[in-house]
Order: structure tokens, then sequence, then C-alpha cells
């Protein structure tokens, strides 16, 4: 079942065709798709050093050409400023055989997803993830600011979409106290006004791991300045309430900043639970565990 309206469909015809035809250099490597619970890629493995990703929602050309190369820029910041492996950036490909869009290629990282081998009771794991959060800040932002789209900004600026979400949540959800809980999240303020870099969506599918430790990190295009409190959102995604604590200590996190993350980690799983109940079940019970874990200590309101 597809995810979005106009979703493109991408088979491995088309991407054996379009590899040898633009990458001739790639022609004996085999090419095979990737099972995986993403929500805006098609993914090919290309022999096995490489991965193909194709967008899957049908946009005009130049706009994703310029998002591809966004991704590009955020992937090669990134390559080497921590222990932990994310991929490099290879080559950009274009519309051919068939599918409309530009598409990119990158490096492939072996490990399993946190979807398949969950990391949530690791404490181990929260001072990796920590350690992770805490490389990404210390890039420069260059004097970069929150760009303004998704999330990483001002919380109100979400109002809409979550009345859509509530709306839409309540054949799934008990909506009321949802509500009540965005109408308090939203009003929020910033515990600093300054912007960091981070990752910007570290949920299980985005985090690679072995033996109950953090070994790579992946979708690494949204890396970007934004509120400190967004990469915070791992902490309810990836975690259970031990390692949870564990992760803010090794943070510093004070209470406002942490309110904030939690906000944030709200609002995008608010858009999981009903958005993908069909078509991404995976998804959609990754936003039912997360408002869970929000929902099951509201003490701090």
């Amino acid at each position: 079942m597809k995810m979005h309206a106009g979703q493109l469909t991408v088979s491995p015809t088309t991407v054996r065709e379009l590899v040898d035809e633009q990458f001739p250099e790639w022609r004996g490597l085999p090419v095979e798709p990737v099972v995986a619970e993403g929500t805006v890629h098609a993914i090919f493995r290309v022999g096995a050093r490489y991965a193909a990703r194709f967008p899957l929602e049908p946009k005009d050309i130049g706009s994703v050409r310029r998002s591809l190369q966004s991704e590009v820029d955020a992937a090669r910041e990134l390559v080497g400023r921590t222990r932990f492996a994310t991929p490099e950036p290879v080559a950009l490909g274009e519309p051919g055989a068939g599918y409309p869009l530009p598409w990119s290629v990158q490096t492939w990282l072996p490990g399993i997803p946190a979807t398949v081998e969950d990391p949530g009771g690791s404490v181990a794991f929260a001072h990796d993830l920590a350690e992770f959060v805490l490389g990404v800040r210390a890039i420069d932002t260059r004097g970069r600011t929150f760009g303004g789209g998704g999330r990483g900004g001002d919380l109100r600026s979400h109002d809409s979409w979550m009345r859509t979400c509530l709306r839409n949540s309540e054949p799934f959800l008990d909506v009321p106290p949802l509500r009540r809980l965005w109408d308090i999240m939203r009003d929020l303020p910033r515990a600093t006004p300054h912007d960091v870099m981070c990752h910007g969506d570290l949920i299980p599918g985005n985090v690679l791991v072995s033996g109950g430790r953090l070994t790579g990190v992946i979708d690494v295009g949204g890396l970007g300045p934004a509120d400190p409190a967004l990469d915070l959102v791992g902490a309810w995604h990836l975690l259970e309430d031990g390692p949870r604590q564990a992760f803010r200590t090794a943070l510093g996190c004070g209470d406002l900043e942490w309110e904030r993350g939690r906000a944030w980690a709200f609002e995008q799983a608010m858009g999981l639970v009903w958005y993908y109940a069909e078509s991404n079940p995976v998804m959609s019970e990754l936003g039912r565990r997360t408002l869970a874990r929000i929902t099951a200590d509201t003490s701090w309101t």
C-alpha cells in the first residue's frame, strides 16, 4: 500500500537501467531493493558499498535537485564529526527510464536498525546517543539559523498541522487529553535563543545498533541549525525510563529544554499514528509508543 498521494513506483528494473545508463562503471554490481520503514525514499543496494535513494513523492525537478544537493552538503558536513558512522555522498543521478526525478547515491552503512534490535533498555546506548548529539551540536553553525521548514523553530507554527493530526487521530487515540497536552506544550518558550546543529530526525529507523550500542546514524540530510531541544526527541522515540534519564544527565538538560524536546517528540508522534495506520504499521506503532512514553509522566505540567 502506498503511503502518499501520487506516490512514485520505483522498480528494480528501473534502477538497473538508471544505474547502467548513468554510472556505467557500476554495471557489474547487483541492484537489490532494501526493505525498510522509511517514508521519504525508496532505497536500493548497489553492490556492497552503495545505496541509491529515490524520492517517493512527486515534486518539480528543480526543488528535488536543490533538496538532494542540500542533503549532500549536510552529509559532507557531518562525516567524521563523531565516532559513529554516517553516510557519505557519492553521486547524484538524473531522471530517466520512466522515473521523473533526480536521485542520489551514498555509501551503504552496515548495521541493524533500531526498529529491528530495540536498544531502548540500554544505558550504554543512551550514553552513545548523547555523545552523538553533543558531537553534532559541536559543529559550527557558521552564523546559520533555523530555515523555517519542519520541526526546530516555533512550536506554535505547528498549530494547524496539530489540529489536523488531532482530528484525524480520533479513530485511533483518546484525543481530548492529547489536545490539552498540546495546548500546554505549544506555549513552552525557548531555553536559549541560539540555534545549534541538529540531526533533526532521531527515530529508530535512522539509528543503527549492535549489542545495545550505537554504531551509526543515517538519513542525515536534515542536518542543520535548530532549537537545541530538537534532537531530544530521541529520548522518547528510542529510550525507556532509566536510559532516558541517563541520556538527559549526559546532556545536562535543564527542565525547559527537556520539556521542549518532549513537545517536539509529541508533534512528530501525533503525525505518525493516523497517517501511516494502514500504509506503514511500523511507523504508526512508533507514534503510539512515543505518545505512551510522553503521557506516562505528566508531572512536569
